[in-house]
C-alpha cells in the first residue's frame, strides 16, 4: 500500500510557486494594461471591483465577516467613494470614507468591539485605493501616470523577489516578513530607479532627476505597502489574504505594493500642491511635461 506521493522538496516547491506566479502575471498584466488603456468607465469599474475585493479580504483577515450591518456600510462607502472619484469629486469620496470609518470606529470603541474597529480601518484602506487609482487615471496624463506607477511597482516587486532569494542576507523586518531581505529591498529600489530613467528616455520630458525622484519615492512607498499588509496578516495569523490568484494568494497580496505607492504617492502630491483635485497633473504642469 502506497504511503502517498513523496514530499515535495523545497527547491521543487519554489519552482512550482514561481511557475504559478509567472503564469498568473502573463494573464493579469495584459488585462490590467488593457483596462488602463481603455480608461473611463472601464478603468473605474476595474478599480472599483478591486477595491471591493480588497475590502472583502480585509474583512476576512480581521474576522469581521459576521458583522453584517457594519460590512454593508463598509461596502456602500467604498462604492460611493469610487463613484465620487469617477465623477471628479474625489474630495467628496474621501469625506464619505472618513465619515463612515469614524462612525464605525466610534461605535466599535463604545461597544469595545475590536472587529468593527478594524473594519473601520478597512474602509479607509480599500476605499482610498479605488478612489485614488480612478482619480489618477482621470487626471492630466492619466494613462502615462498609471503605466509609470505599474512599472515602478512591478519592477520593485519582481527584482526584490529574485535578488532577495539569490543574495539573501539580513532580513528587512524578520518579525513581520521573514522572507524579505535588505538585499531584495535595495535591488527592487534600484530597479524602480531604472524604470524612472527609462521614463525619461521614452518621453524626453522634464529632467531625469524628476523621473528618478518619482520612481524612488514610489518604490519606497510600494515596499511600505507590502510590509503593512504583511504586518496585518501576521497580527491575525493569516498566511495569504485569499486564494483567488494562483501563486500570489489574494488580490491584496498582489496589490499591496500598488496600494502603498498610489495612496501615499497621491497624499504627497496633495501636500506639495495643496490640491486634491488633480495634484499629479499640477506637478506635471509645473515641471513642464
Amino acid at each position: 500500500m502506497s504511503d502517498g506521493p513523496p514530499p515535495v522538496s523545497p527547491p521543487a516547491a519554489r519552482r512550482s510557486e514561481l511557475r504559478l506566479r509567472v503564469l498568473s502575471a502573463v494573464l493579469l498584466v495584459p488585462a490590467a494594461l488593457a483596462v488602463t488603456a481603455l480608461g473611463g468607465v472601464w478603468f473605474a469599474l476595474g478599480a472599483g471591483a478591486c477595491a471591493l475585493i480588497l475590502l472583502r479580504e480585509w474583512i476576512l483577515i480581521v474576522r469581521a465577516q459576521h458583522e453584517t450591518l457594519a460590512s454593508a456600510i463598509a461596502y456602500a462607502s467604498v462604492v460611493g467613494a469610487a463613484v465620487a472619484a469617477a465623477a471628479g469629486e474625489i474630495v467628496a469620496g474621501f469625506a464619505l470614507l472618513l465619515v463612515s470609518a469614524a462612525g464605525l470606529a466610534l461605535f466599535g470603541s463604545v461597544k469595545q468591539h475590536k472587529q468593527i474597529l478594524w473594519l473601520a480601518a478597512g474602509i479607509v484602506y480599500a476605499g482610498s485605493s479605488g478612489a485614488v487609482l480612478i482619480a489618477l487615471r482621470d487626471g492630466t496624463a492619466g494613462l502615462a501616470v498609471i503605466v509609470f506607477l505599474f512599472g515602478v511597482v512591478w519592477a520593485t516587486d519582481i527584482v526584490a523577489y529574485f535578488v532577495g532569494r539569490r543574495v539573501g542576507g539580513p532580513k528587512l523586518w524578520a518579525r513581520v516578513s521573514p522572507k524579505k531581505t535588505w538585499s531584495g529591498a535595495i535591488g527592487g529600489f534600484v530597479a524602480a530607479v531604472a524604470v524612472g530613467w527609462l521614463g525619461f528616455l521614452l518621453t524626453g520630458r522634464a529632467s531625469p532627476g524628476v523621473w528618478l525622484a518619482f520612481a524612488a519615492v514610489l518604490s519606497v512607498f510600494s515596499q511600505v505597502g507590502d510590509l503593512f499588509e504583511s504586518a496585518l496578516k501576521r497580527h491575525f495569523g493569516v498566511k495569504d489574504s485569499g486564494h483567488i490568484i494562483p501563486g500570489h494568494g489574494g488580490v491584496m497580496d498582489r496589490l499591496d505594493g500598488l496600494v502603498g505607492a498610489a495612496v501615499l504617492g497621491y497624499a504627497v502630491a496633495v501636500l506639495l500642491t495643496g490640491s486634491a483635485g488633480d495634484p499629479v497633473g499640477e506637478i506635471i504642469t509645473m515641471r513642464g511635461y
